[in-house]
């Protein structure tokens, strides 16, 4: 994944997001980790992983891909808010849960353990974490790449349309 690349191209989104809306000084860092998490929540009921109670399938592998790359957004977009858009190394040693359920939980814990920390290393980890979780669900690094520029295109485009 060229990270440098998406973090252009959501540095841009974001930039225009936050014109768009009257938002450049804004601290927007608690309402990106809520949102995160709400698409990780959206994620997770696409996939249905949870839902032990029902017989109905997950959701199309398109439209789970859709809402796992919209975390990669919110993922970036927080790293965007401390400055780790620099950085040329985003792996980091995780330990990775045996189960999609249990990576769901994982990286709910490790968003809110950065969200008090802050810092660098907590942020690689969760950011390791989530394309740990694209893999377990049948994403690949190219796969990931193009559907994030996807959807960084409709995010555009529904800027445009008063989304």
């Amino acid at each position: 994944m060229n990270y440098q690349k998406i973090f252009t191209m959501q540095k841009g989104l974001d930039q225009h997001i936050e014109s768009q809306h009257q938002l450049e000084k804004e601290d927007l860092f608690d309402r990106k980790i809520l949102a995160l998490l709400v698409e990780l929540g959206e994620l997770a009921n696409e996939t249905r992983c949870f839902k032990f109670w029902s017989l109905k399938q997950a959701s199309e592998r398109k439209i789970i891909l859709e809402e796992y790359v919209d975390g990669i957004h919110f993922i970036l977009s927080l790293g965007l808010e401390c400055e780790f858009e620099r950085e040329e190394d985003y792996r980091a040693n995780i330990q990775k849960a045996e189960s999609v359920n249990d990576q769901f939980l994982l990286i709910y814990e490790l968003t809110s353990k950065f969200r008090v920390s802050k810092s660098l290393q907590d942020y690689k980890i969760l950011f390791q974490a989530y394309l740990h979780l694209g893999e377990q669900l049948g994403f690949h690094s190219e796969e990931t790449e193009q559907a994030y520029f996807d959807k960084n295109e409709v995010n555009y485009q529904r800027q445009q349309e008063g989304y």
